[in-house]
């Protein structure tokens, strides 16, 4: 949770956020990369991918009319023109990184949920599952990004080892490899885990969403400065930024009570908790 104020004005004010740029076109090479794959293997070339993007932009703005806010109306259609080879560059490169003639996935944009022995709720959608012939699991995340920093990297793979729990606790099969294709930057990153990384992932997940337990009970989120709060959506309603929160809508129970609750309950009754794909950053240049 990168900053608790966002989760809150997200989850529980569910505020409005404007449509970007960027995190349209990362939805729309999404869905050219996983509509490819509906086509004999023979046929899955950089142009027929390209070819995809003119309908898939279609159902995106058939799904959301709001959409077209995103580029000025008096231009006479550059701005989208230049959006659209923007993501023609972006499916081309996946064809530098990836042979999609030697790929059949067993999963596209696969939805899984999994609870665990607390009763935490665990949910989220992977791009893609592949299955070798030996039986190992990768499992495959596109980002229309540039690769982190090292310094930076563990966001992603944390997102990736929560998949890797959900399956694991699903299948009881711990995936071979995890699989990062950054088309912003032409990277790949992979990283094999382990029981013991997943087993600590479960334990980080149940300490956030018991902070997050406390801080919906006592109504205390506080803003986590950083690089990307230019661009969050939220500015005029952050502290940070000399804002006021709007009236917090759920009961607020004292911290005194609230501590001495979870010293009676301490098992975590069943709840829903956001997966990294549905609690999305702020980031201009991913998705």
């Amino acid at each position: 949770m990168r900053c608790p104020l966002l989760y809150r004005f997200r989850v529980i004010d569910k505020l409005p956020e404007k449509p970007s740029a960027a995190a349209t076109r990362g939805t729309l090479v999404h869905a050219v990369l996983e509509r490819l794959f509906d086509h004999p293997a023979e046929e899955r070339t950089a142009p027929r991918a390209k070819a995809l993007i003119p309908g898939q932009w279609d159902r995106l703005l058939e799904a959301k009319p709001e959409l077209t806010e995103l580029f000025p109306v008096g231009d006479e259609g550059a701005g989208l023109a230049r959006w659209l080879t923007e993501a023609e560059a972006l499916v081309d490169r996946w064809f530098t990184l990836e042979d999609p003639t030697r790929l059949e996935p067993v999963e596209r944009e696969f939805f899984v949920e999994t609870e665990l022995d607390s009763g935490l709720r665990l949910r989220g959608i992977i791009d893609r599952v592949d299955v070798a012939p030996t039986g190992e699991v990768r499992i495959v995340d596109y980002k229309t990004g540039k690769a982190p920093r090292p310094e930076y990297a563990e966001g992603a793979l944390f997102q990736m080892k929560f998949y890797a729990l959900v399956v694991w606790r699903l299948k009881r099969v711990v995936p071979r490899r995890l699989q990062l294709v950054y088309l912003g930057s032409g990277d790949v990153v992979t990283y094999d885990p382990v029981v013991a990384d997943l087993e600590r992932v479960e334990r980080k997940l149940l300490a956030l969403w018991e902070a997050i337990r406390e801080a919906t009970e006592t109504g205390e989120w506080r803003p986590r400065p950083t690089k990307l709060c230019g661009w969050c959506d939220h500015q005029a309603v952050c502290p940070e930024f000399g804002g006021t929160p709007p009236a917090y809508p759920l009961t607020i129970i004292p911290r005194a009570e609230a501590v001495a609750g979870a010293e009676a309950e301490p098992e975590a009754a069943p709840v829903e908790h956001p997966a990294p794909v549905a609690e999305p950053v702020v980031r201009p240049a991913d998705s």
